[in-house]
């Protein structure tokens, strides 16, 4: 799923608004990187995308875009916490990730497998007295660069 760059920055900009914060030069551009990267990307790989960024400065506003519910953090292997838009920003999906190299991609899956999926959630947690509200899957193995 493609992220169009006028929509999202429109609801970056909403978010923030609501929350009573500016939609600084420093966001925007932080944003149009994650769009570019559209996987979810560490610190390092965003300073690689564009070395002359602070890495201080990413983190803070990293942190502000996070309060405000733009982005999540998403752990992987052994790697860096990676920071992806949140789902209601990109959708419902779910993420690959390497052991090897610890790369992180995102998957979607059809409205009936998503169905399927939770049907069997429930049915799994049906006699723990756990009441689900979401889910979230990450797939561990070996991504194609590292085969």
């Amino acid at each position: 799923m493609g992220l169009r760059p006028v929509e999202t920055h429109d609801l970056v900009s909403a978010r923030l608004r609501e929350a009573g914060q500016i939609y600084t030069k420093g966001r925007r551009e932080l944003v149009e990187l994650l769009v570019r990267a559209a996987r979810p990307a560490s610190i390092p790989e965003v300073l690689e995308m564009r070395p002359g960024l602070t890495q201080s400065s990413l983190y803070r506003n990293m942190a502000d875009l996070e309060s405000v519910g733009v982005v999540r953090r998403v752990v992987g292997a052994s790697d860096p916490t990676r920071y992806e838009f949140s789902v209601d920003i990109i959708g419902h999906h779910h993420h690959t990730i390497c052991a090897v190299c610890g790369v992180v991609d995102d998957f979607f899956m059809t409205a009936a497998a998503e169905r399927t999926l939770e049907t069997s959630l429930d049915k799994a947690l049906a006699t723990s007295g756990f009441q689900p509200s979401a889910h979230r899957l990450d797939v561990f193995g070996t991504c194609p660069d590292c085969l």
